[in-house]
């Protein structure tokens, strides 16, 4: 049994959902998984943790600076364990865009680091207009008008594949250690 941390960042609770997913899936393959959210997550002892993996929503086209600087601080650490990254986005709700290959903020964000990680994901989040501040919820529903998803006021649409979520915990549970 290993110990896996998942260091998370999340703007409205859908990223720290899909994160209670993979825990669920890594604990009923006899992993021990804990969930630490980014700004916390300096109270963490790292080199205890057998594996790592790092998820992050975006807003507005970027991921949480706090995952920016958490991955450049700890890279050495990252890649000496098994280790794993996932975005959490709207704009992978797009068949041309739902793959690590091909969506454009993921892709941006390991140009941006130094770290590789092992394992990486990518899933279609959430749009949740009631909950949005009303600045956020106006600029959110420009962006889809002009992207072509929902625009309604009051639209809740969840675009996560849960069968992509589970799989994913299941290739990090069986991460073997780095040689």
């Amino acid at each position: 049994m290993s110990h896996i941390l998942i260091v998370y960042s999340t703007t409205d609770g859908h990223t720290r959902r899909i994160c209670q997913r993979l825990q669920a899936v890594m604990e009923c393959s006899g992993q021990r998984v804990t969930l630490v959210p980014v700004e916390q997550v300096s109270t963490c002892a790292l080199e205890a943790f057998d594996t790592i993996v790092v998820g992050a929503s975006i807003r507005y086209g970027k991921h949480s600076r706090l995952v920016h600087d958490f991955v450049q601080s700890n890279a050495a650490l990252l890649v000496s364990k098994p280790n794993a990254f996932f975005s959490v986005n709207v704009v992978a709700r797009k068949p041309d865009k739902n793959l690590p290959a091909t969506n454009p903020y993921l892709q941006k964000f390991l140009r941006q680091i130094a770290w590789q990680p092992r394992l990486l994901a990518v899933f279609a989040g959430k749009i949740n207009y009631p909950v949005y501040k009303p600045l956020d919820r106006l600029m959110i529903r420009l962006i889809m008008w002009m992207t072509h998803g929902p625009t309604g006021r009051d639209a809740v649409v969840e675009f996560t594949d849960w069968s992509q979520v589970e799989a994913f915990g299941h290739a990090i549970a069986a991460m073997q250690p780095v040689q």
